[in-house]
């Protein structure tokens, strides 16, 4: 790294942060705008606001229009040292552009491992505080949260839970059926009246217990009037609000989540897999955006800088497009989730490539 290199690359960072910061401050005015009643309905402390909602917010809309960030920065430091002519004088001194372009992937590098690493801990965590903030204070209750009816449960390869009826707060459920199944045989079947969870010995309390066991053609019945019996479960699992709980969970818990509930045979989980593997993909397209921003704002034109900033608008909203399209084909239709979050990727990679082919060395 020379001093040039240093030069742009400090020209990078504090054009970032700078766009980062405007767009923060514009990010949380218009969502105090939309939120202000409910604030002001529960009598809310600008403490609690801070604290309990915005901590969790800023890091989240942070995240999300991160490579945004990164690729408008780019385009605005990059063509202002164009239209000064400092890149006709770095190229004329010798310097190829393949050698300008060095400070580039320096910090794309250095952004990307950034938002990986924020992607998997960091933001996971501020959005569980904000989702909790907004089921407490925004969303209105939902009548039927914490209530199952008539839902079976795979806990296992061969074994399977039926709930008639559960109530997460009442701690109370009925119409409880336990299958173990080899091929298409049933060898062991449970049923029970009546089941509670026990917090004390982290068990499931069963009342009206009767159980089948079957082994060919013989048959063996076992009544009692209460057991305890270990499941891989608690009730908090059973009857949760599922929307947007997967950017609640960093990304050791997700695939922790996806691989229990791809054996317990639930459906939807592709809503979970295009999360999981969009938080590595978001790195790379800061990669692939940042070339992109340098590429075309190197070359000096007679609309300087704005013609830049519209062009960089109309791919940002071409980026956000596919990402959108292919997201809604995985999670409705039965486009594999990792080739989802990666088609944006591969498209721009090679818009990528065909501007640096294209541009003046």
């Amino acid at each position: 790294m020379k001093k040039i290199d240093w030069y742009i690359l400090r020209k990078f960072i504090g054009t970032f942060v700078f766009c980062l910061m405007v767009l923060l401050v514009i990010s949380v005015v218009i969502d105090i705008t939309e939120k202000v009643d409910d604030f002001m309905k529960h009598n809310l402390s600008f403490t609690q606001i801070v604290m309990e909602y915005y901590i969790g917010f800023i890091p989240h809309i942070a995240a999300l229009l991160f490579p945004l960030f990164i690729f408008i920065s780019c385009i605005l430091f990059t063509s202002k040292m164009a239209y000064r002519t400092e890149i006709v004088a770095i190229l004329a001194a010798g310097v190829s552009f393949r050698r300008f372009l060095r400070p580039y992937w320096v910090g794309a590098i250095g952004f990307a491992f950034i938002l990986w690493l924020a992607n998997q801990y960091v933001v996971p965590a501020a959005n569980r505080i904000r989702t909790t903030f907004e089921n407490k204070y925004v969303h209105r209750p939902d009548d039927n949260l914490g209530q199952v009816s008539d839902k079976t449960y795979r806990i296992d390869t061969n074994t399977y839970v039926t709930l008639g009826y559960y109530n997460v707060a009442s701690n109370y459920g009925s119409g409880f059926v336990l299958q173990r199944i080899k091929g298409e045989e049933v060898f062991f079947k449970m049923k029970a009246q009546s089941i509670r969870y026990d917090t004390a010995t982290k068990k499931w309390a069963l009342t009206g217990v009767s159980s089948r066991k079957i082994v060919g053609l013989k048959e063996t019945l076992d009544e009692r009037p209460d057991s305890l019996l270990k499941l891989p479960f608690e009730p908090s699992e059973l009857a949760t609000d599922d929307k947007n709980i997967q950017e609640a969970l960093t990304t050791p818990e997700l695939r922790r989540y996806i691989e229990r509930e791809e054996i317990r045979g639930s459906e939807g989980l592709s809503v979970f897999k295009v999360e999981y593997y969009r938080r590595t993909s978001a790195a790379f397209s800061v990669i692939i955006l940042t070339l992109i921003g340098g590429i075309m704002a190197s070359k000096k034109v007679r609309g300087g800088s704005g013609l830049h900033l519209a062009l960089g608008i109309v791919i940002s909203a071409s980026y956000i497009l596919f990402l959108q399209f292919s997201t809604v084909f995985a999670t409705k239709a039965s486009l594999d989730p990792l080739l989802a979050v990666w088609i944006p990727n591969f498209v721009f990679g090679g818009l990528a490539f065909y501007l640096y082919q294209k541009a003046p060395k």
